[in-house]
This record gives structure tokens, sequence and C-alpha cells, in this order.
């Protein structure tokens, strides 16, 4: 009888479960949420439409997207209470945009707040399927909104009341920067959000669904999310890019790009924002990135983080066959957008809630407790005891 194959490590190519949300190929380079393909989202969805899909399965009429659209916005102002412990936090250890934030107190804060908003919800020991469902509503709108507040109190600014008349990815970049966003970055936002919805059971899902097996409170669950989502080698990998162009500097002449991307290659260290343990051709997603990341330094007249951007992609697909990922091209988009460096990974968060929050309701509704075994590779049994006086 031929022994049984060893499991790959990291669950690698394991089905733990069967869910109805999203739809992965990885060598055809498709990702869909309920059937819908993503380029068509990014084309036409709006943030709140891809909500609505993710949550009941299919695309909301005009009813019920206003709806959706009134109880995000009614979410969004923030307890009082809640502004005040983010005063007591310490302060990020970021620095602003011209000085390249590297830190990741954003992600510190935002597991801190949203453990904090589960005391302040109203519904927040009922864990019924429709007060779990008015939850994921809240926590989508509240997660916007403590991470614009965070990032600009981080700025040295003030709270900014959110403006219900503004759709969601409009009142986020409102709240963060205290202006009007013009409409090339909202719709650069909203398409982000879009593309950062979901994806399977990546780590931080995979996380809350762990936590939502419990019948734990879906606030536990989706702070297991975020606290899994801050890991490097999960969430963060676009500021390790933003950090990596600033690094070879924006005015770099090609020669200094080829050096910097050839003597990685040469010490055998991982360039950020290549490759993916799924897709085996160009991530869907960073086709709307690289697009997104060029149109908007057109607009601001500076189209160098893309170029350079370019320039290490076509050097890393001929030297290591890699693609781009997702991390890869948000990271010129939102610095050119003037996004903070330490926000890249909870903006991923203000996305990801959807889609963490799907699983949520969805693991609830056909709950298993969730318990996998390990391959155990210790010391043969039995042990003999040997007294203390003998070891």
């Amino acid at each position: 009888m031929a022994a049984e194959a060893k499991p790959k490590g990291g669950l690698e190519d394991v089905v733990a479960t069967s869910s109805r949300i999203c739809f992965l190929d990885g060598d055809r380079g498709v990702l869909a949420y309920c059937g819908h393909d993503i380029h068509d989202l990014a084309r036409h969805a709006t943030f709140e439409e891809t909500c609505y899909l993710l949550w009941h399965g299919r695309l909301p009429n005009r009813a019920e997207l206003g709806d959706l659209q009134s109880q995000l916005a009614a979410a969004r102002p923030l307890p009082e209470s809640i502004i005040r412990l983010m005063n007591m936090l310490p302060p990020s250890d970021g620095a602003p945009v011209a000085a390249a934030a590297t830190g990741n107190g954003g992600m510190d804060a935002l597991r801190t707040l949203t453990s904090a908003l589960g005391h302040y919800d109203p519904d927040g020991h009922d864990n019924s399927p429709a007060a779990s469902y008015r939850k994921a509503v809240r926590l989508t709108g509240q997660v916007a909104s403590l991470v614009a507040t965070w990032g600009r109190m981080q700025q040295g600014g003030g709270p900014i009341a959110p403006d219900p008349a503004m759709g969601h990815a409009a009142n986020f970049l409102y709240m963060l920067f205290g202006t009007r966003p013009n409409a090339t970055s909202i719709r650069a936002m909203d398409i982000a959000l879009t593309l950062h919805a979901d994806h399977e059971l990546n780590a931080s899902t995979f996380a809350a669904r762990v936590a939502a097996a419990t019948l734990t409170d879906i606030h536990s669950a989706i702070v297991a999310g975020i606290g899994t989502l801050k890991g490097p080698l999960h969430g963060g990998a676009n500021a390790e890019v933003m950090k990596m162009l600033i690094e070879i500097g924006q005015d770099a002449p090609a020669e200094r790009i080829d050096a910097f991307v050839k003597g990685k290659f040469a010490r055998k260290e991982k360039i950020s924002g290549f490759g993916h343990r799924v897709y085996h051709t160009e991530d869907p997603r960073a086709t709307h990135l690289r697009q997104m990341s060029k149109e908007l330094g057109q607009k601001a007249g500076n189209t160098r983080w893309f170029e350079m951007s370019e320039r290490i992609e076509a050097l890393v697909k001929a030297e290591k066959k890699l693609y781009p990922n997702v991390d890869f091209y948000s990271a010129s988009t939102y610095y050119t957008m003037g996004i903070a460096i330490d926000l890249y990974t909870p903006i991923f968060a203000v996305s990801r809630i959807s889609g963490w929050t799907a699983h949520v309701l969805e693991q609830l509704a056909n709950n298993r407790l969730i318990r996998p075994r390990a391959d155990y590779t210790g010391p043969a049994y039995p042990q003999t005891w040997i007294p203390v006086e003998q070891r």
C-alpha cells in the first residue's frame, strides 16, 4: 500500500469549506464575487453594490441599493467615547506622507478600536442572523470612519463629521483629507475597495471564520481578521513596495532602478508585490490597479512612481517569471493620492470588512466548529518517565 502523502505546509491546496461568495481560478487569472467577474465589477460597480452582492449573493435593485447606502451612512458617525479612546492611544510610529511613514500603528489602532466598538453596538449581545447582518453593515461603515479619522489625527488634523450625502469611497476620502475629493480620486478609491473586498479563504478571512465558528460575536471574529491582516505575510506588502520605491528614489535613472532590482536578485531577496499562492498568471486585480496608478499620476502631473513600478515589473517578469499581485500597483496608487503609508493596510481592512462579514454570516448560517488535526512529528510514543534526579 502506498504511503499516505504528507500534507503541504500552510494548508496549501486544502479545501477547508464550501462557499458561495468567491470563485478563484489561479491558472486562468479569474476572480469572481458570487459569479460576477472582477473586471465587470471594477468597471461598473460601486463599493456599496459590491457589499450587497457579497452579503446577499446578488446585485441590488435601485431601492435596495438606496436602503443600503442610507444604512451605511447612518453607521458612519463614531461614538464620542471612541474618539476619546483614539486620542489616548500612542501615536503611530509613522510620519506624514512627505516623510514616508513606515509604521504599523494604524493596524494597532484599528484592532483596538474595532474591539471597543463592540461595547457600544445596540445589538452587541444579540447574535441572531438579523442582528449579525445589522452589525455587518454598521461595522463596514464604522471601520471606514475609524481609519479615516485615525489617519487625519495622525497628520495633526481634527475629526471630520461624515457627510451622509456622499458615497462610501467619497466620504472616506473627505473624512481623511477634509476636502471634497475629485471624481478621479473617488472612482479610484471605489475601484480599490471593490478589488480588495474578498479573496476566498485568505489568512484573515479564514481566521474570522474560525472565530465565528465558535459562535463568538461578530466584533470578535472581525478583530481576529484584523489581527491576521496586520501580519507582514498577509497585509502590508503594498507598504513595503512603496518603501522600496522611495529607497530607489523618485528621480533615479533607469540604471539605478535596474541595479537595485538586480542586486535583490543576486542576494536572493524577495521583491514585495510579486507572486501569489493561488495565481499562476497575472492577478486580475493588478490589471486595474496598474491603470489607476497611471491615470492618477497623469492627473497629478507626476507619473514617475508609475513608470518606476512598470520598469520593475518588466525586470521581475523577465528574470523571475513572476507577475505583480494586488499589492504592487496599489502602492503607487495610494501614494499618488497623498495617502500615508501607515494607512495602506488599514485601507485594505476598510474594503475587506465586507468580505470578512460576508464569510462570518455564511459560517453562522451553516455552522460547525472548525477543528482540524495536526500531523504529529514529535518524539515516539510512549516515552519513558525519568525522575527529575536522573535527568
